[in-house]
């Protein structure tokens, strides 16, 4: 397994792999998005990472840009194509897509997201 040297990177990209985001696209989210970070030449200073579960299954396919703490909601590979163009390229979040965002007491949910439920104090799970 490689490990690389993450010295000179300014994002990440967590990309949602668990079983709900998998069985819509997941993989080929991934794949487009990757191909659009190396075609933009920004694979020095963004990384991605394919995660577990994040939560936010109704939401799937599900990917979050940090440190800027944007989460994003129903992911294809087109928006994911465009994650990249226009947030990562020109530090303008796809605000169409865009399911919370950093407000003042924490993550701040935007319209048109559904709503979860509250998670137990001390969940482990």
């Amino acid at each position: 397994m490689t490990t690389w040297n993450l010295g000179g990177c300014e994002r990440l990209v967590l990309l949602c792999n668990g079983d709900t985001c998998t069985t819509r696209g997941s993989d080929e989210i991934t794949v487009a998005l990757r191909r659009a970070l190396a075609a933009a030449g920004l694979d020095p200073v963004v990384h991605t990472a394919r995660t577990r579960c994040l939560g936010r299954c109704d939401d799937g396919c599900t990917v979050v840009v940090q440190p800027d703490n944007i989460w994003y909601r129903e992911v294809t590979a087109d928006l994911a194509r465009r994650i990249v163009r226009e947030h990562l390229e020109a530090n303008q979040p796809v605000t169409s897509h865009v399911s919370f965002t950093p407000g003042v007491q924490g993550l701040q949910q935007m319209s048109g997201t559904r709503p979860g439920v509250e998670k137990p104090r001390g969940a482990t799970e």
